[in-house]
């Protein structure tokens, strides 16, 4: 039984165990064997297997092994070990030894055979109760937790009526506490509203026995404080009589009623203002003592400068404005129109200068009417606009509405 496919497979395997156990004491190692050498015995046979049974065919290897194997202490009892050993030496003989041994080996592998497949039918049976029982636990496991989760809805809903019911409760009791306390501020307010009739009763009758008494004092002092307004009313006169005359302030024509009598007719009556219509009028009105000056930006520049851009515009009515506030000291403001866009410019003023752009939402026009509206009324406000709006509300408050034209006559280009 030279042949290697002829040789049992529990016999080959023995065969390579017994060479691996001895391959690092043979001598010399084939070239293929070397790396397999340096394994532990374990690992040569279960890794390198294939390659040392191949090296076998090599008489001369197989020769130098079977000395290595001989040195061994052989197993009397086990007849694979003995016809291994005869394999590798090949003395006088061994092809029986071999032969019955593989005979043997082929009876107990056909047993094995049969052992196997009753054993993997065995297997097949048990895997498929198994499986059926692990379906039955599936199964029961999803019942149960349908059940729990069941359960939990049923307590969750409990929960949920007993917290309805004492949320209930809660406002009843609430409802009653307050019923109880409103009926008891209302006694309390009417036993106050009524403390509070009779003191002021107490009051109006003291107040109009002292409005007697000072009625009497009021006749006697009556022509002294008659002479005393008098000499005042007269110096206030020439006061304005010569203010007028210094300023050279025109007449004022119209009357307080035209614009309500323009109304009722549906006819838009002009503004009535006293505001000076000139630059040279402008600048003395704006020299008077803490005069105030507001100017509408973009009304003003995209009629100086309408080819140039928002920037260059605010840029070159700030820079002009700076000698007319100089030479006036009249607090100044510009508003520019800034209601469409989320985003505020810091810029350079001059001295007395203050720059404002209108918030998100809110045009220049309202915010020049919170300025003055948030002036005191007698203050000289000067507003430098073209809008017919916005002049009539201003003159409404007290402000002056001066055009655009007035003020680029003053600062220039």
């Amino acid at each position: 039984m030279t042949d290697p496919a002829a040789v049992p497979e529990r016999l080959r395997l023995r065969v390579v165990a017994l060479v691996s156990a001895v391959l690092p004491s043979v001598s010399p190692v084939p070239p293929a064997l070397r790396k397999v050498a340096g394994f532990a015995p374990a690992r040569r046979a279960r890794l390198g297997g294939r390659v040392i049974w191949a090296a076998l065919d090599d008489d001369t290897f197989r020769e130098h092994a079977a000395v290595q194997v001989a040195a061994v202490q052989a197993s009397l009892d086990d007849p694979v070990d003995a016809a291994a050993r005869a394999w590798l030496a090949r003395e006088e003989g061994w092809e029986a030894v071999v032969t019955e041994v593989a005979e043997s080996l082929e009876v107990d592998e056909s047993r094995d055979e049969q052992a196997h497949a009753e054993h993997a039918r065995l297997s097949a049976q048990v895997a498929a109760l198994q499986a059926e029982l692990t379906a039955v636990r599936a199964e029961h496991r999803a019942e149960r937790e349908r059940a729990k989760a069941d359960h939990k809805v049923l307590r969750q809903r409990l929960g949920e009526a007993r917290g309805v019911l004492r949320a209930a409760e809660e406002a009843r009791v609430a409802a009653y506490a307050a019923r109880d306390e409103a009926v008891a501020a209302a006694e309390t307010a009417t036993r106050t509203a009524e403390a509070d009739v009779r003191r002021l009763r107490a009051q109006l009758e003291e107040a109009e026995s002292g409005l007697a008494a000072s009625r009497r004092d009021a006749r006697s002092d009556r022509d002294t404080a008659s002479i005393r307004a008098r000499l005042l009313l007269d110096a206030v006169i020439d006061a304005a009589t010569g203010l007028r005359r210094e300023l050279a302030l025109p007449a004022v024509s119209g009357s307080p009623g035209d614009a309500v009598e323009s109304a009722l007719a549906g006819i838009e009556s002009a503004p009535a203002s006293s505001a000076p219509a000139t630059s040279a009028t402008l600048e003395q009105t704006l020299s008077l003592p803490r005069a105030r000056l507001v100017i509408d930006g973009y009304n003003v520049t995209k009629q100086r400068w309408p080819t140039a851009s928002l920037e260059a515009q605010r840029s070159r009515l700030v820079a002009a404005l700076g000698p007319l506030v100089a030479r006036t000291g009249a607090e100044t403001t510009v508003v520019f129109d800034a209601a469409e866009s989320t985003v505020r410019t810091a810029m350079p003023a001059p001295r007395g200068v203050r720059v404002v752009f209108s918030p998100e939402g809110v045009i220049a026009d309202d915010v020049i009417r919170q300025l003055v509206a948030a002036e005191p009324r007698g203050r000289v406000v000067v507003v430098v606009s073209d809008d017919q709006a916005v002049a009539r509300d201003i003159v409404r408050a007290g402000a002056r509405s001066v055009p655009t034209s007035a003020l680029l006559g003053v600062i220039g280009s």
